[in-house]
């Protein structure tokens, strides 16, 4: 079974500057488990078929007018069995003012009862996407994840590679570290992971023989980054003598992470391998691919019209 996520109402609250109407004596214990939001029209029309307990319900302009139309007794039981139902919590949108039954209500059934000036559509849009990143599927990978010109890059291979070292290389030449050793990858949407380190080992790095280091003092507040997305992934591996690797790059490869595909390659290392050049020239490549070009295509291309052209006499 999947492990469930939640993320603190307290939490929404600070985040979106929420002002509190009522909260439960247990606010500190209220969590927020489902990345979904409602807009509670027809639940108020008495429609309760398919109402979700699990998510938070927003009141806006049309809900309100409805509701204000409604003659005392109408609106005061629309509210009590909507608020009987126990929503997640109730959020009145566009700087409407709280109708007093919905106080009395959430006071009753101990429903917190929130209040935001943003227009219904954009504080749905930014609730959402921000639920989406605290209650994503994750997994916690041992790697390095850099960014490299925009790129996201993810750097696996067996302990000792040169995993670190390359990082540092990295962020000498202007790049920025997200995560070292353990890279928490999250599926924040259907196409995209993204990547961060976990609180403890943030902005550090592990070295042999010198162990560890604050990327963040040494190198400054720009070699640095809480997030990014994964782009691609690069796999270090100890070059090996008759082993045959791509050299041109017409089959792209891909690793599946929780069930997205993320273009990947093989790196050999040996001595003399600049791979900080070497990786930085993927990142490039990948991004250039994302752009619609591909280079290995198009001189397949050339050379195959140049196999095909008749002789010259």
């Amino acid at each position: 079974m999947a492990e469930q996520y939640f993320y603190k109402l307290t939490d929404i609250i600070q985040e979106f500057e929420l002002k509190v109407e009522f909260l439960p004596g247990n606010k500190n214990d209220l969590k927020i488990i489902s990345t979904e939001v409602n807009r509670p029209g027809l639940a108020l029309t008495g429609n309760y078929p398919y109402f979700d307990q699990k998510r938070i319900q927003i009141v806006g302009k049309a809900e309100h007018t409805y509701l204000s139309e409604l003659s005392p007794e109408e609106r005061k039981k629309s509210i009590r069995t909507f608020m009987e139902h126990g929503p997640a919590a109730v959020v009145f949108a566009h700087g409407k003012e709280i109708i007093p039954e919905a106080l009395e209500a959430a006071k009753e059934f101990d429903i917190p009862l929130l209040s935001t000036k943003e227009p219904t559509s954009s504080f749905m849009a930014s609730l959402i996407s921000s639920l989406n990143v605290h209650l994503a599927q994750r997994i916690t990978t041992h790697g390095v994840l850099v960014e490299v010109y925009g790129e996201g890059v993810l750097l696996l291979g067996d302990s000792g590679v040169g995993k670190s070292e390359t990082a540092v290389e990295l962020i000498k030449r202007g790049h920025r570290l997200i995560a070292d050793d353990a890279v928490e990858i999250k599926r924040v949407s259907s196409k995209t992971l993204v990547g961060s380190a976990p609180e403890l080992i943030r902005h550090y790095i592990e070295l042999r023989g010198i162990g560890i280091v604050d990327v963040r003092r040494l190198f400054g507040m720009g070699s640095v980054k809480m997030t990014e997305k994964v782009d691609m992934i690069i796999n270090m591996e100890p070059w090996v003598e008759g082993k045959s690797y791509d050299r041109f790059g017409l089959d792209t490869e891909y690793t599946e992470i929780m069930g997205i595909k993320v273009p990947s390659i093989t790196i050999p290392v040996k001595p003399g391998r600049n791979l900080a050049i070497v990786i930085e020239v993927a990142a490039m490549n990948n991004r250039q691919k994302k752009m619609g070009y591909n280079t290995a295509e198009e001189f397949n291309r050339k050379l195959m019209e140049k196999m095909n052209a008749p002789e010259e006499e």
